[in-house]
């Protein structure tokens, strides 16, 4: 069914198309320039290093809720091989089948298309099965260094996990801001905890995916307003499932890929940085968050780490 008006009005909002020229294909990260990591390097006091991903295996996030998304397939090709005769180094070798969105990752600029549109304006039919992205692929992102803020608003608000049907809006966000006393600011990564992966972690697959906490609809407009160079959550579907506006499925993937150029991130483990910002009583750190070049991906498995 097309698009309705109201999304076409916050599309207009908070588009980027041609702001850094005609040719760019990297959207927002443009926005994280040597001063920005310079300043998020200043964040880094106690050393404490965080891991954010979660751990690739077969019984991963994915449950067929999304069609061909499976979670790694990890198999041995050489089990302690003498490959260069009898008593010669042995070597073991692994090979892995995935879903490149699989586990915890982030999205490229052309995981998501509208009106046949991807970001910058580009045909949508740029993305083939022989070409994969023939533009804005996942291998075409700059390294995704940056500051990172934790916007962490169950915690804010004192819950362990936000409702499933809570969608989280401007004034959660900036809620959450003030709890942590962080201003975001341009070229900003930001991570924003709705704590629903606790039910992954707790072995609860189903529960994790649908139905699910998210970003509002509105809450792109909040990002541009900022110059947010990219933001992640701990959620499998980033956004509000089902949908605040009905039959309107994925209006914040639209938004912050296709008009901001903005990447996005899911299934972020952001439960030991929540206990670690609420520790030190800081929410801004020094964020490592970079993807995998697969060539003409349109996403890419992260390692992300926060130090402190």
């Amino acid at each position: 069914m097309p698009l309705p008006p109201e999304f076409h009005e916050m599309a207009a909002r908070v588009n980027n198309w041609g702001r850094w020229g005609a040719e760019d294909e990297i959207g927002t990260l443009n926005l994280i320039t040597a001063e920005s990591v310079r300043s998020a390097a200043a964040t880094v006091r106690a050393g404490l290093r965080i891991p954010l991903a979660l751990p690739l295996r077969r019984e991963g996030v994915q449950t067929g809720l999304v069609p061909g998304r499976i979670d790694p397939l990890h198999t041995m090709t050489l089990i302690n091989d003498e490959m260069f005769g009898p008593g010669s180094v042995a070597i073991s070798d692994d090979a892995v089948t995935m879903g490149l969105q699989a586990g915890t990752h982030w999205d490229a600029l052309t995981h998501a298309s509208h009106s046949g549109r991807i970001y910058n304006g580009r045909p949508a039919d740029t993305v083939t099965a022989a070409a994969r992205s023939r533009f804005s692929g996942i291998d075409t992102l700059p390294p995704a260094v940056s500051r990172g803020v934790l916007l962490d608003v169950a915690r804010a608000k004192g819950l362990d996990r936000l409702p499933a049907g809570h969608a989280v809006t401007p004034d959660d966000l900036d809620e959450a801001a003030e709890f942590g006393r962080v201003t975001v600011g341009a070229g900003d990564i930001v991570l924003v905890r709705t704590g629903q992966i606790g039910l992954c972690l707790a072995g609860d697959r189903s529960g994790y995916g649908f139905p699910s906490p998210g970003l509002s609809v509105r809450a792109p407009a909040w990002f541009h307003a900022r110059d947010v160079a990219a933001v992640a959550n701990d959620t499998l579907t980033f956004e509000i499932v089902p949908p605040e506006i009905e039959d309107l499925w994925l209006p914040v993937h639209a938004l912050d890929l296709v008009e901001m150029g903005m990447p996005q991130g899911q299934n972020w483990d952001l439960e030991n940085l929540s206990t670690a910002c609420a520790q030190e009583r800081r929410y801004a750190f020094l964020l490592s968050a970079v993807p995998e070049p697969f060539v003409g991906g349109t996403g890419s498995p992260v390692a992300p780490v926060a130090i402190l």
